[in-house]
Parts: structure tokens; sequence; C-alpha cells
């Protein structure tokens, strides 16, 4: 199963505490996120989604980056 976060107008502080929070309490069907952070407006989101160091989950096994630059897809395990 994939679900969809949408964390556009987020800062990157707020972004980073409701993501952590979701992959903390997902179903254990789900198997990608897709999380739309936007890229028009700045890079902030898009850095901290695709940097392990900034977005830290031990369910997160690999990030898929897209042809779309506005949305990274999260692997779940």
């Amino acid at each position: 199963m994939t679900i969809e976060i949408d964390i556009h107008g987020m800062v990157e502080y707020d972004a980073i505490k409701y993501l952590e929070k979701t992959l903390a309490s997902l179903n254990k069907d789900v198997r990608e996120v897709i999380v739309i952070h936007g890229f028009n407006k700045g890079n902030v989101l898009k850095e901290m989604v695709r940097n392990p160091n900034k977005l830290r989950s031990k369910k997160i096994i690999k990030r898929k980056i897209t042809m779309n630059q506005g949305q990274t897809i999260l692997v779940i395990g």
C-alpha cells in the first residue's frame, strides 16, 4: 500500500516532526510513502526529506528520487 503526505508550506522543524510521527504510526501494510515537498519555493523541505541525517526513521529503507522534483518516495520496510 502507498500513502501520500503533503508538507507544502511547512517549516522544516514542523515537517520533520510531522513526518516522524506519521512514519512511527504507519500501518504494517504501507510499503511506500510519497512525500510531496515542492521545489519552486526553495529546496529546504526537499533536502530535508532526502537527507538521512535530517529525517531519521528506522522504517525508511530507501529514498527514491523521481523525475518529479517536487516529490520523494520513501520505501518502508
